[in-house]
């Protein structure tokens, strides 16, 4: 039974030369890497099953490979589509909460700062996840803003705010 080969993938001589560039980089995603490879191989008319075969990648992946490249050309090469991936899985509201959490309330143990395992137990959520609200809004509770040390009557009644808060 003989291999169906599809067309020649149409190629410009410019995008032929993104194209190589991209195979031949060893600093580029290996996602976009494999991707370029392939579309190399598609444009010298080499089948999908071989493609698919030498990339690494399952057959019905090259056609859309393929299709992509038509429509997107050498900017959409090893993108991944918006909506693809996991979905955040934290309801509206928590994350800010997190973070009034973390920057107004103290533990309720005689603990000095909160940690990323004592608000996850509190709200149900792994530590990671914390530490990631915390990360992405430069939150360190561990490290306390400093001050001037003050003889006035009302030093003692300040907390000391955790670094990142307002």
């Amino acid at each position: 039974m003989p291999i169906v080969t599809a067309p020649a993938l149409p190629v410009t001589e410019d995008e032929r030369v993104a194209l190589r560039k991209m195979a031949s980089s060893s600093v580029l995603a290996h996602r976009r890497v494999m991707l370029a490879r392939g579309l190399l191989m598609a444009a010298d008319g080499v089948a999908n099953q071989e493609i698919a075969r030498e990339c690494g990648a399952d057959p019905d992946t090259v056609p859309r490979w393929r299709a992509r490249f038509a429509v997107t050309g050498v900017d959409g090469v090893g993108v991944i589509a918006k909506g693809r991936g996991r979905k955040a899985s934290l309801p509206d509201g928590t994350v800010a909460e997190f973070v009034r959490v973390t920057c107004h309330e103290a533990p309720p143990d005689s603990s000095a700062h909160s940690t990323t395992r004592s608000l996850a137990k509190r709200f149900g959520v792994g530590n990671d996840t914390i530490a990631q609200v915390w990360a992405d809004h430069q939150l360190n509770p561990w490290k306390v803003d400093t001050f001037k040390i003050s003889n006035g009557p009302l030093f003692g009644e300040r907390p000391a705010q955790p670094s990142g808060c307002t």
